[in-house]
């Protein structure tokens, strides 16, 4: 496979928790991590999704050190206990990918408080307390690196659903600010921006949302999940240890 030329060993003896590592981006990145050498904790909002995920990986490699958790990521409570138990099954962590993420393409007029508060906490409220959570662990190790799903809409905007660019945006300002206050610390803070990929996020969203995206694709295709891996996997390595705050966008050139 076009993968194995990362070599086996590029994230090896490393530890990463991926949140939303049960499809699309998360769990072709958890695939690749593991190829790579490292040991993974995937986190899913669901146990049967969680399972199911740990099931195909197995599947594809028993020796895989991977295992699964499904804490709400919006409860302070819950991740500490869900990365105290990654600590004590691999003895550190390196790796932080704040992953999980939902859509939107409701119009500004028809949001509810409800679908608004949804987003934040998934995709802004999430990514604060899971870095605040893993960083202890890494300021006792001396290093660390923390890697956060942005978006090209970030950037862009978008047609309708205005609130999901906007909690994008507010993820670059974490990785911007985080990135500056944990360097002392030799924790690095990096995300990526995704342009349209080939997910069930994607897949959800209408038309008239994602055509007039693909038409700003000089590439002439829309990026597979593993584009955006290996993204991740360059910046988890030590290939990005003078990188930090910086949002990588892996979108063909697409500008609008």
């Amino acid at each position: 496979m076009k993968n194995e030329r990362y070599g086996d060993n590029m994230l090896e003896n490393k530890v990463a928790i991926i949140t939303g590592g049960t499809r699309g981006i998360g769990f072709e990145t958890v695939r690749l991590f593991l190829k790579s050498g490292a040991k993974v904790a995937l986190f899913g909002s669901r146990e049967e999704t969680v399972n199911k995920a740990i099931s195909e990986l197995k599947e594809e490699n028993e020796n895989y050190e991977v295992i699964g958790l499904h804490p709400t990521l919006s409860n302070e409570q819950e991740l500490k206990e869900a990365f105290k138990k990654v600590d004590e099954k691999f003895g550190h962590i390196d790796i932080l990918i704040n992953n999980a993420g939902i859509s939107s393409s409701t119009p500004l007029i028809n949001y509810t408080e409800e679908e608004l508060d949804k987003i934040i906490n998934v995709n802004i409220k999430s990514v604060f307390l899971c870095s605040k959570v893993v960083v202890p662990y890494m300021k006792e190790q001396g290093s660390g690196v923390i890697l956060n799903t942005s978006s090209m809409v970030s950037i862009y905007g978008q047609p309708s659903g205005c609130m999901y660019p906007a909690s994008k945006f507010a993820v670059n300002g974490l990785t911007k600010s985080l990135s500056r206050e944990l360097a002392p610390f030799h924790i690095r803070v990096n995300a990526v921006a995704p342009g349209i990929t080939e997910t069930d996020m994607v897949s959800a969203l209408p038309k008239e949302v994602i055509e007039p995206l693909i038409k700003t694709i000089p590439l002439g295709k829309i990026g597979k999940p593993i584009d955006i891996a290996n993204a991740f996997l360059y910046l988890a390595s030590d290939m990005a240890s003078y990188t930090t705050g910086e949002i990588l966008q892996v979108d063909g050139a697409a500008r609008s």
